[in-house]
């Protein structure tokens, strides 16, 4: 929209003359009142209406439709002290909206055009309402009845109105590929299987046990989120005994995954794939700290040879990404991300970059970890890091965004997605659940192990994972959140909530209460609910939480399931670790049809 380049820099020295002393090209407001709200007019010409009264012609200094106004002569107005050239204000009016049909991604501008000094507001439309700025939710958003009642009373109100529609898309020259998610995988406290986690999650289950090993006791905390079956006994014998827990865990849902996704068991070759265009891209912290600690034992009490060869190369946190890339013949890379409690989201988005960029053009990733170990559980606890509830009332001791919350619960699992460039996967006709959209790293330099209280680090993570996914604020449907239950922690993830998401309410839900906080394995397993939640479009309450902590002030599913609010395509799934690592991914719902 045009504006006047000589009345948007008018000096206002105002002072009262009468309407007889006015001219053309004066800058007049009609009342103190008028001046002192910036509601000025350029006298464009003055006709003697009797002996008593003048008639002035006004309009806007930014342009806009005419006016008369008949004053008596001694009638005192206010003028601005500076005269100017009415021919170079532009005439015109703001056509009526009443018929147009709005589309997202419309634009409309408005202009105070009485005000010299003003500037145009811009709005613009997304999920049929329309947006000051769809990345600053601060302000709350107008509806389009609103934006036609502007542009009715436009002339009348001495604003300027336009209406910019969406230009059509032109085509573009190919850039990074769009990357989906094809198959999932979990091996979780609920049980083994996606199914079983995902009705562990709708009906309100958590997979929280006491540790009744006697290597536990004397412990000051024998809870933890444990798989409730021997992984070993589910894989070939010989295969078990090479891999730690861990690699356990993430074979079985690496093979899920693989399956779900429409591939052939045994994987690449009987799949008919090149296994150098497949990678694996998994987050572990330690892997399995059990092996370490029991060859040091056998070392210590029965000396040198009693410590197995294969202690070390089942130690390394790589194992699980090795051992699936065994197990799948897969041979285009095997990646191993170490980012403390992000390392699964992490690992899940740097396949999303290895797959966009064409490195690979599918990708099995996530997270797998086995650390509820008696040395792991004792360090946590003098760190007074984990919940002292126990499970005597049947409420699970991770208790996330609660008021009365008091630490977190150990846990152990493997979460895997198979991640996909999408013409690849619609090439052989794969099912598809969701876009892998984009993802967001930051961190906190804070303190080595408690988060910044003032969020900004997850914040920035937020707003990068938005902004790399294409998207703005305004399209951020669901947050499945890290609240591990830490006082600390779960304020400073509220803080970053509420500042990138502002004025808008949306459903946030965390799973630490189902299955404790699997550490590298966590964004695995949690970015595979989001993915469901999207699919179902079902959103599963965040259990042990009853009364909300009222200082986290977000809209926290609880009790019972909740559908997925439909004027949004984003999920995000968030998780931060020790030393102010923060990951964000986000992920898109696939548009009807």
């Amino acid at each position: 929209m045009s504006t006047s380049s000589a009345s948007s820099h008018i000096p206002i020295r105002p002072h009262t003359v009468s309407a007889a002393e006015v001219i053309p090209g004066d800058l007049v407001a009609l009342s103190p009142a008028d001046a002192e709200a910036q509601c000025w007019y350029v006298v464009t010409h003055t006709l003697p209406e009797s002996p008593e009264t003048i008639r002035m012609s006004l309009r806007p200094p930014l342009g806009g439709v005419d006016r008369d106004e008949v004053l008596g002569r001694e009638r005192e107005v206010t003028v601005a002290c500076r005269r100017i050239d009415a021919r170079n204000v532009p005439r015109l009016s703001s056509p009526g909206l009443e018929d147009v049909r709005f589309r997202d991604g419309d634009r409309v501008g408005s202009l105070r055009a009485v005000d010299p000094g003003a500037a145009e507001v811009t709005y613009v439309r997304r999920w049929g309402i329309w947006h000051r700025d769809l990345d600053d939710c601060t302000e709350p958003p107008v509806p389009d009845a609103e934006v036609r009642r502007w542009a009715r009373d436009a002339d009348r109100d001495g604003y300027v109105v336009r209406h910019h529609p969406v230009a059509v898309r032109e085509a573009v020259a190919a850039g990074p590929r769009r990357v989906v998610v094809t198959g999932l995988g979990a091996v979780t406290p609920l049980g083994v299987g996606v199914d079983e986690l995902w009705r562990g999650l709708l009906d309100g289950r958590h997979g929280i046990r006491e540790l009744d090993g006697e290597e536990f006791g004397g412990l000051p905390v024998r809870v933890a989120g444990t798989v409730p079956v021997d992984p070993a006994g589910l894989l070939p014998r010989a295969a078990a005994r090479r891999m730690n827990r861990a690699a356990q865990f993430a074979v079985l849902a690496a093979r899920e995954a693989w399956g779900d996704a429409g591939f052939a068991d045994g994987g690449t070759r009987e799949s008919g794939l090149d296994p150098a265009r497949i990678g694996v891209s998994l987050g572990a912290i330690l892997g399995d700290a059990s092996v370490l600690v029991g060859g040091d034992r056998n070392l210590r009490d029965r000396g040198p040879r009693a410590v197995s060869p294969l202690t070390t190369p089942m130690t390394v946190p790589s194992q699980a990404a090795s051992q699936v890339s065994l197990d799948l013949h897969i041979t285009g890379e095997a990646r191993t991300v170490t980012s403390a409690c992000a390392s699964g989201t992490e690992a899940i988005g740097q396949a999303v970059d290895r797959i966009r960029y064409g490195r690979v053009d599918v990708a099995l990733a996530g997270g797998a970890e086995a650390v509820v170990t008696p040395a792991i559980m004792a360090s946590f606890a003098s760190m007074r890091a984990l919940s002292r509830a126990g499970l005597d009332d049947g409420r699970s001791p991770s208790r996330p965004f609660a008021k009365d919350r008091g630490g977190f619960v150990n846990g152990e699992g493997a979460g895997v997605l198979v991640l996909e460039a999408e013409e690849h996967a619609r090439a052989r006709g794969a099912r598809i659940y969701c876009e892998a959209a984009g993802w967001g790293l930051s961190a906190d330099a804070h303190h080595m192990a408690a988060p910044d209280p003032s969020g900004s680090g997850v914040a920035l993570a937020l707003r990068r994972a938005v902004q790399d996914a294409g998207g703005h604020v305004v399209d951020v449907v669901h947050v499945n959140a890290h609240a591990t239950a830490t006082a600390e922690g779960d304020l400073a993830e509220a803080e970053a909530l509420r500042a990138v998401l502002g004025l808008r309410s949306v459903p946030v839900t965390a799973l630490k209460g189902h299955l404790g906080h699997l550490q590298g394995a966590a964004g695995g397993v949690e970015a595979v609910a989001t993915v469901l939640t999207l699919h179902h479009g079902t959103v599963p309450p965040t259990v042990g939480c009853r009364e909300v902590d009222d200082a986290v002030a977000l809209d926290v599913v609880t009790g019972a399931p909740r559908s997925l609010p439909s004027d949004g395509d984003l999920a995000l799934s968030n998780s931060f670790g020790f030393g102010g690592h923060n990951a964000v991914l986000a992920l898109r719902r696939l548009a009807a049809g």
